[in-house]
């Protein structure tokens, strides 16, 4: 195999050309193996193997920098920086992470994981490049469903004013997780589509430079290509209008064409966007077919695409979709919203059922907040779908434009508490911590698969704006039988017993049972409350409860730091309160990837963990 010659950086520099075509096919037949093994972003890696290849060949890594937007797509890159055995432990825990990590490898440049980002990453190398008098070519790797975020046109206007080079990738395959939306997609598909423009160029170029003298015909028309742009490129050439060089398209799967495209745009002494057409999933047919479904893959079965493990129980985001489409059919001023992620937040339903009220903002979590901000000022009732860990973008605006004026929006936040293989930047652990400052705003987290349907139904009665958060993963069928009317701010008491008393939120009552029960066995008399509420807290439960425990434990999927057990605490000691208070939750720290039910383990949520823990500080609150 071509492959086994690949044990190093720039080790693909010693091919043969004509073997970049096979090279390119193992690389794929690699990829598709292994993250059937092990899950993965296949499709989005597919669609980039000749990029990455070709970027490697122009490149002089690590001296010369690659910045990836997100970085699931850097696969192939980790391949040809000699990283082939990690992908055995691919975003297992301790393994190798599914994203670039500068700790990992000294070609990878900075680490990423959300979108919108590396042009800004990329424009400081480069200023501290040219600041520190070094000499080495940064390229910034971006997709164009990435481009739909704000982040990266402040990055680009900053760009622009630039005397000195720096490359901008555009990988374009139409695609970010979902299909692309908006005048950017548009406006991408026109030049996609400029052929003209493209023949005529390419073909001019090349009759110049074949006669003596033509290269500096061909840098005085570049001087003036703007203008021919504008004859063949019906919209306007946008990034040459800010300034920025524009070269392409260009075929993002033929590599002598890219090579060449990024050697000349290596020689321009400004920002240079090359832009490369690509196909999201190359290669392997069904990920060509269903690209959303191929982003972030389970394992699957190599020859039908299909997950080997076949899901039958309902996880938390079905709950939520069968909810939000019941609630659009009966409230007409239901509206729902998305940041690129319709399939993942489980709005597609909706959005097939009433199309005139779902929108796709794009990978644009601040724009998604406002926007939904203006709705409510509107008099709908909109809903924010989003992943925990992305919502933490759009903070100030929830804060100002929603929370300031008091606004009734919804925020239905998924993936909280601990997501697994993605690893740190996806964590969703800081949620109750940052959201819980925030002034009018209430949050809640529900116990179980029928509590998440209670708490969108109870918010929809308020004028005010509310955070549900919860679990990745399936929903807990558990305390089926207690389904206590909700009532704001206050808890659910489920077991009352006396001496200690745990008070769960969300994910963690699942486990708060496990710990009764486990304690229980060992003689120690235990009650279990579902605190539901984040902000506010349930004081009156607190008081009630501090009368005849000696107690208090808080569990949440949450960092201690600033979350639901400080509150707890901060009101227990300003009370002065006859009972102590132990809190159980995430260290303040980032955690890395690796499959959920160990990371609880290593950072302590688990329930063993947890008895050995309240044992040892109820034993101490006794003496």
């Amino acid at each position: 195999m071509i492959l086994d010659e690949i044990k190093n950086a720039n080790d693909i520099k010693n091919i043969d050309p004509d073997k970049y075509p096979e090279l390119a096919q193992e690389i794929r037949d690699f990829l598709v193996q292994k993250i059937s093994e092990n899950g993965g972003h296949l499709g989005s890696n597919l669609g980039a193997v000749e990029l990455t290849m070709a970027l490697h060949l122009c490149s002089d890594l690590p001296k010369d920098k690659i910045v990836w937007d997100v970085g699931h797509q850097s696969y192939t890159h980790k391949l040809l920086t000699g990283r082939r055995e990690g992908f055995d432990t691919l975003r297992k825990f301790g393994g190798m992470a599914g994203f670039p990590k500068t700790c990992e490898s000294d070609c990878d440049s900075f680490n990423t994981g959300h979108s919108s980002t590396s042009i800004s990453a990329g424009l400081g190398l480069v200023k501290a490049r040219d600041i520190s008098g070094d000499d080495y070519t940064v390229f910034s790797v971006i997709g164009d469903g990435s481009m739909t975020g704000g982040m990266a046109y402040e990055a680009l206007n900053n760009a622009a004013t630039l005397k000195t080079n720096y490359v901008i990738v555009l990988n374009d395959n139409e695609q970010s997780i979902s299909k692309n939306v908006g005048g950017l997609s548009n406006y991408l598909n026109s030049i996609r589509t400029a052929d003209p423009y493209v023949g005529f160029k390419t073909g001019l170029e090349s009759a110049l430079n074949k006669v003596p003298g033509g290269d500096n015909v061909v840098n005085s028309l570049r001087k003036y290509k703007s203008s021919v742009k504008q004859i063949f490129v019906p919209k306007g050439m946008f990034f040459e209008d800010m300034g920025i060089t524009y070269l392409g398209p260009v075929d993002g799967h033929n590599i002598p064409e890219m090579v060449k495209a990024f050697k000349e745009a290596k020689k321009i002494n400004k920002c240079v966007i090359v832009h490369v057409i690509t196909k999201k999933g190359r290669g392997y047919e069904i990920a060509e077919r269903h690209p959303a479904r191929f982003h972030g893959a389970e394992p699957f079965d190599v020859n039908t695409g299909l997950p080997l493990k076949n899901r039958t129980v309902a996880n938390y985001t079905d709950v939520f979709s069968t909810v939000m489409f019941k609630l659009g059919e009966r409230n007409e001023k239901v509206v729902a919203i998305t940041a690129a992620m319709a399939d993942g937040t489980g709005l597609k339903r909706f959005s097939i059922k009433y199309p005139d009220r779902f929108f796709d903002v794009g990978i644009a979590e601040q724009h998604a907040v406002t926007f939904a901000a203006g709705l409510a000022a509107g008099g709908l009732r909109p809903v924010v779908a989003v992943y925990s860990s992305f919502l933490q973008r759009a903070y100030d605006q929830i804060l100002h434009d929603v929370c300031i004026q008091n606004l009734p929006v919804i925020f239905a936040i998924d993936r909280a508490g601990l997501v697994g293989s993605d690893g740190e930047t996806h964590q969703g652990i800081f949620d109750l911590s940052y959201l819980s400052t925030i002034p009018n705003l209430t949050v809640m987290a529900p116990k179980n698969k029928w509590e998440l349907s209670d708490m969108m139904k109870f918010a929809l009665t308020l004028d005010s704006p509310v955070a549900i958060r919860y679990p990745r993963g399936i929903a807990y069928s558990g305390l089926k039988d207690y389904r206590e009317k909700i009532s704001y701010g206050k808890s659910e008491v489920i077991y009352e017993e006396e001496d200690i008393a745990l008070f769960a939120i969300g994910s963690m009552v699942k486990t708060a049972e496990e710990v009764r029960t486990m304690l229980k066995e060992k003689g120690f008399s235990c009650s279990l409350i579902n605190a539901r509420f984040v902000k506010p807290i349930d004081t009156d439960a607190i008081d009630m409860i501090s009368e005849d425990h000696k107690l208090i434990v808080t569990l949440e999927e949450n960092v201690l730091s600033g979350g639901y057990g400080e509150h707890v605490t901060d009101y227990v000691n300003r009370r002065n309160l006859d009972v102590s208070v132990t809190n159980i939750g995430l260290p303040d720290d980032y955690i890395e990837h690796g499959n959920v039910d160990m990371l609880k383990k290593e950072t302590g949520i688990d329930a063993e963990t947890i008895v050995n823990r309240i044992i040892s500080d109820y034993t101490g609150s006794k003496n």
